[in-house]
């Protein structure tokens, strides 16, 4: 791009150019341990429930609603965040979540009643709402042309966590119990903490907020660490573009000088949003359909993926419909055994993801892996052997492992800088309620020995799912990020 007063560029361009070098590496490692350790936050309750059941004679709901107060807390965390997030920036976002998650996951450890163990998770809950805010981090540090391909590897992070846990839970609580387990998972959000202050700001968003000096600051320094060079001329940001397009000023009024620190956004231009004007801008006609679609998706993915890991349990070894009871104990043996080796169905999971996403596109991908794992499910409405259960409830995550991975690399994409982790964080709060919903309708199912019924509802919320994403609007493979969206 050449103006009168010479070349400019974007940060698209810079990213492009910079490459992904040392820098992003750094920048992937931070982000990826709090992928990491909002994995296990997630997966320790798989085997925190049933030990505080047994420790304190818990009904059974008691039990679930443990499990309901994450999933609550972070409904309601992951919307809060994103807005916190868009409006003050990526740092100020995850530096809260990372202190909420981090002390009231480790005061939980010391809970002395039931009730106030509650209280405590459902305040980790809300922290862990802070996710998106992560990713949404990561990837605007990611340069266009390999930014699937690393996202994958940034959802590698969340399956090293699940294995993580698991492993964790198979050595600690055997030994010293559920209250070790609590505190040693806490410790992963810590060292996001300890290294906070090294952490940069997003440029995008910098330079949505008009802080062009400062974004300027950490392209240069994403130059020096990767050994690269700026390109040649002025940062300009989309908001000029979109002037220049909308008024048609000169040329001088389009560029923004290395040493501006403020602009005037233009007209129609959605940039500093508070909460009910992001949830508004995401409901415009412009985004309204891609909105709704995608919360469809996230609600049927996170259905799918936390049914899943409890079914591994629930399901395995059962030719037979028995008692809540029995199954408990039958399977009290093999629990960490079977969800240890489950988790490993990620790896795989992770690969396909990796190997589709740049070639065959995020939408292609994510409808064929939804349609696929409606097939692996399928022979599950009948009681089978142990080990066909055991090995098609492992190909089916497989399947819901890359579906869940490529519409978090979509997600962001779609959405525009100016809203991206509120509307992230609005279609993880929806998934958040699929998760909640998930235990409650289809395990309790099982319990009530109606196994066909659960596992056809699972068929038809994935066929759903895979249906609605054939019809997402937008492609987002090898696009650049916008910044802004007409409203």
């Amino acid at each position: 791009m050449t103006g009168s007063e010479g070349p400019s560029y974007t940060v698209d361009d810079a990213l492009v150019a910079l490459g992904f070098g040392n820098f992003q590496i750094l920048v992937l490692a931070y982000a990826g341990v709090g992928w990491v350790s909002e994995a296990m936050e997630m997966m320790l309750l798989s085997f925190v429930g049933p030990a505080v059941q047994t420790a304190w004679s818990l009904s059974p709901h008691e039990e679930s609603l443990i499990t309901s107060v994450v999933f609550a807390g972070m409904l309601i965390g992951a919307y809060s965040w994103g807005i916190v997030s868009d409006k003050h920036g990526r740092r100020k976002g995850f530096l809260i979540t990372a202190t909420v998650t981090a002390m009231a996951g480790f005061l939980s450890a010391f809970a002395p009643n039931y009730l106030l163990l509650i209280v405590l998770r459902s305040v980790v809950g809300i922290g862990l709402g802070g996710g998106p805010v992560l990713s949404s981090w990561f990837l605007e540090f990611v340069p266009a042309p390999n930014r699937g391909t690393w996202m994958v590897v940034f959802s590698a992070f969340w399956t090293l966590g699940t294995i993580f846990e698991a492993s964790l839970a198979w050595i600690v609580m055997p030994k010293l119990g559920w209250r070790w387990l609590l505190a040693l998972s806490s410790l992963p959000t810590s060292f996001l903490l300890l290294f906070y202050k090294v952490t940069p700001e997003s440029p995008r968003y910098l330079c949505l907020k008009g802080r062009t000096a400062d974004a300027i600051n950490v392209l240069e320094k994403i130059a020096r660490v990767n050994g690269r060079e700026l390109p040649s001329g002025i940062l300009v940001s989309d908001h000029e573009i979109e002037l220049h397009k909308i008024d048609n000023p000169s040329e001088d009024a389009s560029l923004l000088s290395p040493r501006t620190n403020e602009v005037e956004h233009p007209k129609g231009i959605v940039s500093n949003l508070g909460g009910i004007s992001s949830l508004l801008v995401l409901l415009s006609p412009k985004l309204a359909r891609s909105t709704l679609l995608l919360w469809a998706v996230f609600f049927g993915n996170a259905f799918s993926y936390y049914g899943l890991v409890l079914l591994t349990t629930e399901l395995n070894g059962h030719s037979k419909c028995m008692s809540h009871k029995l199954q408990t104990e039958k399977s009290q043996d093999v629990r960490y055994k079977s969800v240890f080796i489950a988790s490993f169905a990620e790896l795989p999971g992770l690969l396909l993801s990796a190997a589709a996403v740049d070639k065959l596109g995020r939408k292609l991908s994510m409808s064929t892996m939804f349609f696929i794992c409606c097939i692996f499910l399928l022979p599950l409405i009948f009681y089978l052997p142990e080990g066909l259960t055991t090995s098609l409830l492992f190909l089916a995550r497989i399947c819901i492992t890359a579906t869940f991975t490529i519409v978090y690399i979509y997600a962001p994409e779609m959405y525009p800088t100016s809203v991206r982790t509120t509307g992230v964080g609005i279609a993880s709060s929806v998934g958040r309620i699929g998760g909640m919903i998930c235990p409650l309708v289809a395990v309790g199912l099982v319990h009530g020995c109606h196994q066909t019924a659960a596992v056809l509802l699972f068929e038809i919320v994935a066929l759903l799912s895979g249906i609605c994403v054939m019809f997402f609007p937008v492609e987002t493979m090898g696009q650049e990020l916008r910044d802004s969206v007409q409203v």
